[in-house]
This record gives C-alpha cells, structure tokens and sequence, in this order.
C-alpha cells in the first residue's frame, strides 16, 4: 500500500475484524481504499469487496491497491450499499464472512432497515456486521466519551431494531466498535 499514513481507528477497525486468510469481506464506503490495503495481505484464499458512492474515493482505492485488485484479492466498485447499487455493480449473490463500515453515518443517522437487511442478506452463516466509529474533534475532548457513548447507543439501537443483537466494543478512548449478528 502507497500513500500517507493509515490513521488509528482503520488499523483498529481492522485488528478487530480479526481478518482469517480465507475469509470473504465487505467494506461499505471504502473511501480511498485504506483498510483494503491493510486487509489483503492477510488474506490468502479469501478476498475483500470494497464499495463507495464516490466515483473520485473508488478510482484512489484502486491506484492504492492495483497489485491486489489485479491478483484477485480486492474487488473495488463504485456502488450504493442497496440490492439495486450490488446489482448493478456485478456484486449480487455473494456472501461475505465480515462487513464492515469505518465512519459511515448510515448506521447512526436513521433506521437503515434495507440497509440491515441487505447486510443480514449478504452475510454467511456465522457472519458479522462491524461498524467503527471515531467521532471529528480533538483526541483530548472533555466530550469525546459522551459523543462515543451517543454514537454507540445510537448504532447499537439501528442494529437491534433491524433485527441484529449488538455488542458494543470500546477500541480506544476515541474509537467505539459495534458488532452484529443476524
């Protein structure tokens, strides 16, 4: 992988998505491709899916990560995460191990019930839905665990409504972790 540094909350998030070499995985909103590149080389037999709606973010995550698209391991599409935006970008009937979304507002900023349906969907037996959040502002906020505990009630509420159980993991002092299973 090329580029700048690779913040906190993505090395994070990845840690713990606890990546196996042959597991299957879905990224919603990859943006310019960071966690694939931290994704691929610990995958052997497995691959990662990243989607974003930016045409700019997915066109920079397949610069960054051209050995791994071209080998296979990472599929890079511009695409909503809707069964329509899957459809249309060739992704329909896959299945993944892991989905994960590193601080994307879908979870949090309505009841995303299609979304968490898609997701319960596309996952395999056993799969996890992973959403990481690390809210803007300075590390050192006298606010940031009560926006991370906002954030966290806020997911994990989305998630069960949708029909998923949630655990909510405490990364850091500035990253909230949410898993949910079908």
């Amino acid at each position: 992988m090329t580029g700048t540094a690779v913040p906190e909350r993505i090395r994070q998030a990845v840690a713990t998505l606890d990546v196996r070499a042959g597991d299957r995985l879905l990224e919603i909103g990859c943006g310019g491709g960071v966690a694939v590149g931290l994704v691929c080389p610990l995958l052997t037999t497995g691959t990662i899916t990243a989607v974003d709606r930016s045409a700019t973010a997915t066109a920079r995550a397949v610069r960054r990560n051209a050995d791994s698209v071209r080998d296979g391991r990472a599929t890079i599409a511009t695409a909503a995460f809707t069964e329509p935006g899957l459809t249309a970008a060739g992704l329909a009937g896959r299945r993944f191990d892991k989905i994960f979304a590193i601080n994307v507002n879908l979870f949090w900023t309505g009841p995303a019930r299609a979304e968490l349906a898609l997701a319960a969907h596309l996952l395999a037996p056993g799969g996890a839905l992973y959403a990481f959040y690390e809210p803007p502002g300075e590390r050192l906020d006298e606010h940031l665990n009560e926006r991370l505990d906002e954030l966290a009630a806020k997911v994990t509420g989305t998630f069960e409504a949708g029909g998923l159980t949630a655990e909510v993991l405490r990364l850091s002092a500035a990253v909230v972790g949410i898993v949910g299973h079908p």
